[in-house]
């Protein structure tokens, strides 16, 4: 089946060109610097932020596939921290403000985030709790037209140059799921402190902070959603964020697969290059037979999401084969490139450092099994 139409091609080829004039050239110092403010407007301006959100709101008004083009494309120019700062923006952030805001909030928020004009971020993890999302402190206790805001986020992507975060609170302690709301807190909000930016394994083009709400007063008029739904909320954001990382890692995959076919075939030893090695051309048989598998399911599980369905075992299960996927690819075109590939000079040690934290954020693969286990009813 093809999922793709000339429209999306068109746009790929667009997405392409510009990543490639206007990206590439600076990955490596962003390596080091992280990437300035400036190319998430760059994004904006050409509608890359708002590829499936309505034309009143900037958007480009396009299907999930769109968003999907995207992701694949930032991860084929081997992005890395890049690719993650604008999925966040465009397919984390971003979402539950267009299905849950108001009018006021999405005219506020919304828009300028499409623009590339306000950069956003979502926190949800904290130092006590990852995958216990449940055990968060982070509480905001109302007291007439506002909210007080207390707790400490962590591993926040976007975190230490947002104008705006989505932050997940407890407004009732006692309610267990139902107690949880959701947030829009903007930057300059008294309280509102990034307490440090932290050093990371991989993605190192992007910033990931920890945040400090402190006594931080938010007005009601910033409760995203109903009091109390915010569970609920999140857990529907989280599956276009798993489905979305999904499809990045698969792209990934395939960018890294055929670097290392390439270096096999003009890299030679013993006379003759190392492709021709059974060893070897098993391995990329392999590699390219899990790619090939995988994107099928991911695809059909995007088709099913784009047509409004809410597949959580398909998602997880999605989610959980791309990051395992990513990991695994980069470490076989390590192992095939040898000591070269250990090398920062060469893409594969940045993919196998970018790519592992897929298996940890947005889900661990320990929690993606526990959420397919039941659905399956065990």
């Amino acid at each position: 089946m093809n999922y793709f139409t000339d429209a999306h091609e068109e746009l790929r080829l667009h997405i392409r060109r510009f990543l490639e004039r206007e990206v590439a050239p600076h990955l490596e110092e962003w390596e080091e610097t992280t990437f300035p403010d400036s190319i998430m407007a760059r994004f904006g301006e050409l509608g890359f932020l708002g590829l499936r959100y309505p034309p009143e709101y900037g958007g480009q008004g396009g299907d999930y596939f769109t968003a999907v083009v995207l992701s694949e494309e930032m991860a084929r120019a081997h992005c890395g921290g890049l690719g993650m700062a604008v999925a966040v923006q465009s397919e984390m952030a971003t979402p539950p403000v267009h299905r849950f805001g108001t009018e006021e909030q999405k005219r506020r928020f919304l828009v300028p985030a499409i623009q590339g004009d306000a950069i956003a971020a979502i926190a949800m993890t904290e130092p006590d709790a990852g995958s216990d999302l449940a055990g968060m402190k982070t509480v905001a206790r109302r007291y007439g037209d506002e909210y007080v805001l207390n707790g400490r986020k962590i591993f926040i992507t976007n975190g230490a140059r947002c104008q705006w975060c989505l932050v997940v609170a407890k407004t009732d302690v006692e309610a267990g799921h139902k107690g949880f709301s959701l947030f829009i807190v903007p930057k300059d909000t008294p309280g509102f402190q990034v307490t440090r930016t932290l050093k990371k394994l991989g993605m190192h083009s992007s910033d990931t902070a920890e945040l400090l709400f402190e006594d931080c007063k938010v007005p009601v008029s910033l409760r995203l959603g109903e009091e109390g739904e915010g569970w609920t909320d999140l857990m529907w954001e989280l599956q276009g964020e798993r489905l979305i990382a999904a499809c990045g890692n698969v792209a990934g995959a395939q960018a890294t697969f055929e670097y290392a076919m390439q270096y096999a075939k003009d890299r030679t030893a013993f006379g003759k290059p190392i492709s021709q090695f059974q060893v070897t051309r098993h391995r990329l048989v392999d590699m390219g037979t899990r790619i090939a598998a995988v994107r099928a399911f991911v695809y059909e599980t995007a088709k099913r999401w784009d047509e409004e369905e809410y597949p959580v075992r398909e998602i997880s299960q999605a989610k959980l084969l791309g990051a395992q996927l990513a990991v695994d690819v980069a470490d076989d075109a390590i192992q095939i490139l040898g000591g070269h590939g250990y090398m920062s000079e060469f893409p594969v040690e940045r993919a196998w450092r970018d790519a592992r934290l897929s298996r940890i954020g947005a889900g661990t693969d320990e929690i993606m099994k526990e959420i397919i286990a039941k659905a399956y009813g065990l």
